[in-house]
């Protein structure tokens, strides 16, 4: 493997990690789950113990949450090219969330601090492209709502 696929591979697994989280932001559960191979494994940080297993699976769970309004910023990325088909990560993932305004806008109501996660990521090259096959989250840090003193 020369360095400059080395480099792409790397480029297009961060490309997959910023895209989720901008896809999830909008709510776009189909085009979220189309980034998993269709036996992807998905678990979330805050319930790292629960895998969901499968694309048709994925996007049911998607499609089961309640509405919200959130923003992920995804951080310290970090691919480790394995192969020319397979490839793993680390990243830190910060969540913030609110309830979604019915109109459309920004979140009316903030549902309390961020939530600091991190994601271990499989990816496999698939005929449709680069793939999560894996997503392990886990949550790194809850802090506590700090009450005003005003």
């Amino acid at each position: 493997m020369t360095p400059d696929q080395r480099l792409s591979i790397e480029w297009e697994c961060t490309r997959l990690i910023n895209l989720y989280a901008n896809l999830n932001d909008a709510g776009c559960w189909e085009a979220v789950a189309a980034l998993y191979a269709e036996d992807g494994l998905m678990t979330r940080p805050t319930a790292p113990d629960a895998p969901i297993v499968g694309r048709e699976a994925l996007l049911a769970s998607f499609l089961a949450r309640p509405p919200r309004a959130s923003r992920h910023v995804c951080a310290n990325i970090v691919v480790d090219v394995e192969s020319s088909s397979a490839a793993s990560a680390f990243s830190v993932i910060l969540l913030f969330t609110g309830t979604s305004d019915p109109a459309g806008g920004a979140a009316i109501r903030d549902e309390g601090p961020p939530l600091v996660g991190t994601y271990r990521d499989r990816f496999v090259l698939t005929g449709e492209g680069w793939r999560f096959a894996e997503r392990h989250g886990g949550l790194t840090f809850r802090p506590e709502r700090v009450q005003s003193s005003r």
